[in-house]
Order: C-alpha cells, then structure tokens, then sequence
C-alpha cells in the first residue's frame, strides 16, 4: 500500500552521499511534483531556487545555523513566496509549505532524502538569503530544503498517530 511505502517511511535526512548529483530530469520532476501542491485561489505563488554550487552552498552553511551538513548534500533547495502572486496576504507561507511537503515527498519517492530547514519567520535570515540569491524584495524565503543521496537509511519511528491529539465535533 502506498502508505505504508511511502508516506509513513519518509524521514528527515542529514547525513548524504557526497559529491552524489542529483540528474536535472529528477530534479525538474521533484519540483513538478512541489508544484501541484494546493494552492489558496490557484495562485502558486512559489519560487524555486536550486543551489549545487560548492561555494554558494557553503555560504549557506554560514547563514543557516541548521544546516551544515548541507556540505555533503547535492543541493539546497530555497523555496519562496512571491508576495505578488499571492491570493491574500500572508498566503504565500501557507502555499509555500505545502509545495514544501510535497518537494520532500517527491524526494522520498525517487530514493533521495530532505530536510527542512526553517528560513522564515527570521527576518535576519530571510534577509541573508535574499542578499545572497539576490531575490527582490517581494520574494520572501520560507526554507531551505537540504537534498540529496542518503547516506544511510534513517530509522522509523514508532506508531506516530496518537487519538488524545483528534478531536470530533468540539473539544
């Protein structure tokens, strides 16, 4: 079952094969696969930025306290809001994350693994990483999403789903 298969076993990555690429056609159907994410009045107000540059990457490693181990990794992936593009305001957050999730699962479905890296809601890192991806003003950074080739297979926790956490009707 494609639960089972899938969506349950998917776990944040960050330990990766280095110096492993990820091929351009994996990379486009991984951000296909982000952008059919729901989107509030069909805006799709999100950016892609794909970072594979060794240098450009190890700057990002300076700027993201969470993400060092993205050095091994084979790319940082930035996603962003166009606050232009957006149905309302502050929707961009919103549309963005799920694109997000559907990124990461789209990674765990090609063998690759991700972590998501909080950018937003730090104003000096939205601001360092529209200074280094030289983004205007109106593209606003949610995260970074570190991918590439897992260097191990990360283990699975136990039952996550907890009943005390659903509530019917009223609390």
């Amino acid at each position: 079952m494609y639960l089972e298969a899938g969506l349950l076993t998917r776990r944040s990555v960050r330990q990766f094969e280095k110096g492993r690429k990820i091929a351009k056609e994996d990379m486009n159907d991984i951000l296909k696969i982000a952008m059919y994410a729901p989107s509030a009045c069909n805006k799709q107000p999100w950016e892609f930025i794909v970072v594979e540059d060794e240098d450009k990457k190890a700057k990002i490693t300076e700027l993201h306290p969470y993400a060092k181990f993205l050095t091994d990794a084979s790319a940082a992936i930035v996603v962003c809001g166009n606050e232009q593009e957006q149905c309302d305001n502050g929707f961009w957050l919103v549309d963005t994350s799920a694109a997000i999730e559907n990124l990461l699962l789209a990674l765990h479905g090609k063998g690759l693994g991700g972590c998501w890296c909080a950018i937003y809601p730090y104003a000096d890192r939205m601001k360092a990483f529209q200074d280094l991806l030289g983004l205007p003003e109106y593209i606003k950074p949610n995260a970074l999403v570190v991918a590439g080739y897992p260097l191990k297979q990360p283990t699975q926790p136990q039952d996550r789903f907890n009943p005390n956490k659903v509530h019917y009707e009223h609390w």
